[in-house]
């Protein structure tokens, strides 16, 4: 059948539309946005499986918990986990991990 009503062109359209922003850049997945030039993810806790430390508090995150996985826009191997708490708050306070990534953690 030749010719058609061009509802899948239409469909097409309209979810190329929503993919971009009013200036045409690409907007972040589903359940993803930007926030102070990071990408935040909200996480329900029926899909945190392991334990995570949050970068805002030190505290360990248990499986299970609702959080935050948040990273720099363009860097998502640089991602952290937080409480959700802890990333409101995070421009009330500064982070109080003052070692490196890789430092033992006592010692």
């Amino acid at each position: 059948m030749a010719g058609g009503s061009g509802r899948a062109a239409k469909r097409a359209a309209a979810l190329a539309a929503l993919k971009k922003g009013d200036d045409d850049a690409p907007r972040p997945p589903v359940g993803e946005r930007v926030e102070d030039g990071h990408v935040v993810r909200r996480v329900p806790g029926t899909a945190s499986a392991r334990p995570y430390r949050c970068p805002g508090c030190d505290q360990e995150l248990r499986p299970g918990t609702p959080h935050v996985v948040a990273w720099p826009e363009g860097r998502p191997d640089d991602r952290r986990h937080w409480h959700t708490a802890c990333w409101d708050a995070r421009d009330r306070r500064g982070v109080k991990v003052h070692r490196s990534k890789n430092a033992p953690r006592y010692g």
